[in-house]
């Protein structure tokens, strides 16, 4: 199929874009296109007016500060999964990117696009909503900061005013030494996950954990943080019996099915996905789990 008839414009400034936004209806802005673009020619979005991104270079920027990565909307998936202070600096970030898409896609894909789109099992989400990220809009009206939980608005939805443009995101980063995994569950890869698992395992001077961070995507429209899970393993030896306890909690998570995957089958996958996540984050911590 062929999209619906649209009309293109090429904004050079974050400014320009915000003001087609604000003035033009039914406007939807254009990142890589790796999503809206098939979604175009299926009819499934069909925008009167395409904003286009891609030569405004105010939005494509990656700093790594001392406790924080800051990236724009327009900054490319691939720069951040070769970047060496990205590796350096947030692993988990880089992890997750080995699983989006493929090379091509993730050559065009944009951070600020995947972060709009809002699939529910989106790694780029997962990940955000794990390190507690902060987004930032911009508009006619001025710049807005969003925390994650607040952004996620549904499935699919994100709570951006239609005038609104997502110009960057801030990412905090881990205090410490940390382990870090990030595990999914896919038909093929390449595909978007079933059920998608990321955390963060800090330790103390004793060799328990002093913290824990996990984000489970793929349940319902948005990404789970489970914080009483994550408070339950503050203190405990890493090991198999709490990471055991935490994955049957994990396992006992509310889940939606659908025509495809049972409420029921994605509860299992998180069940054993937030096991190997444990596991995994704690091995790169240089800790073997013990019984």
């Amino acid at each position: 199929m062929k999209p619906a008839p649209f009309t293109y414009h090429d904004p050079r400034t974050i400014a320009q874009a915000c003001e087609l936004l604000a003035t033009r209806e039914n406007a939807r802005p254009l990142a890589g296109g790796q999503t809206l673009v098939p979604m175009m020619n299926f009819r499934a979005a069909t925008p009167d007016h395409l904003v286009d991104l891609n030569k405004v270079d105010e939005l494509a920027y990656l700093r790594v500060t001392g406790d924080a990565v800051e990236a724009g909307a327009m900054t490319r998936q691939h720069e951040l999964e070769r970047s060496a202070r990205i590796g350096a600096r947030l692993p988990v970030l880089r992890t997750a990117l080995a699983h989006v898409g493929h090379r091509p896609t993730r050559n065009r894909g944009t951070l600020g696009g995947s972060l709009c789109h809002l699939d529910p099992s989106a790694e780029l989400v997962n990940v955000t909503a794990l390190l507690g990220g902060t987004l930032h809009a911009v508009s006619v009206r001025g710049r807005r900061d969003i925390a994650f939980a607040d952004f996620a608005a549904g499935f699919l939805t994100t709570s951006l005013a239609p005038d609104e443009l997502l110009a960057g995101v801030t990412l905090p980063l881990p205090r410490g030494e940390r382990g870090h995994a990030f595990v999914e569950f896919a038909r093929r890869r390449g595909d978007f996950a079933i059920v998608a698992c990321s955390a963060l395992l800090e330790l103390d001077s004793k060799g328990a954990l002093a913290s824990a961070a996990i984000c489970i995507s793929g349940l319902g429209p948005v990404p789970v943080r489970p914080h009483a899970i994550e408070r339950a393993l503050a203190g405990e030896k890493p090991g198999t019996a709490a990471f055991r306890a935490a994955a049957a909690e994990a396992g006992g998570l509310e889940a939606a099915g659908d025509a495809f995957i049972t409420a029921d089958y994605r509860r299992h996958l998180a069940r054993v996905l937030t096991y190997r996540a444990l596991e995994q984050a704690a091995a790169s911590a240089g800790v073997a789990a013990h019984a």
